[in-house]
């Protein structure tokens, strides 16, 4: 059963990946091919595109990580950071004038406390080994 819960989230992260790529680098196809919804909002797009990649993270880092902590974090993280990226590339878009400095913020707090629980990951297994 464990061998078909990590394939299927295997297959997740590739589906989530790839949407989320094509959304953030390509927002106008992905409009046209996926979500002909008007009217156009390619900063929308971006924001689909940042959360489907946090989406394929999770997956990922759920395959990768033992530690649940770390695993949540790196997909907040990329999630975060990429929703800072649409907010300041997409800045003369709309939004408001603080968004890329609060969002930056929040993307700073989240990659800190994803740095935090890695390096309590890393002393527990050196305690552990050391305790051996």
């Amino acid at each position: 059963m464990r061998g078909a819960a990590r394939l299927i989230a295997g297959i997740a992260a590739v589906f989530y990946l790839g949407v989320g790529l094509w959304a953030f680098a390509a927002p106008l196809s992905f409009f046209t091919d996926v979500g002909p919804y008007p009217p156009y909002n390619e900063h929308f797009i971006h924001d689909i595109g940042a959360f489907n990649l946090g989406l394929g993270a999770a997956a990922v880092a759920g395959l990768l990580f033992a530690d649940t902590l770390v695993a949540v974090l790196t997909a907040l993280a990329v999630a975060s950071v990429m929703h800072e990226i649409a907010h300041i590339t997409d800045r003369l878009l709309g939004g408001h004038p603080s968004d890329p400095y609060t969002l930056g913020g929040l993307a700073i707090l989240v990659l800190a406390g994803l740095l935090a629980a890695a390096r309590s990951v890393d002393r527990r297994r050196t305690t552990t080994a050391a305790a051996r």
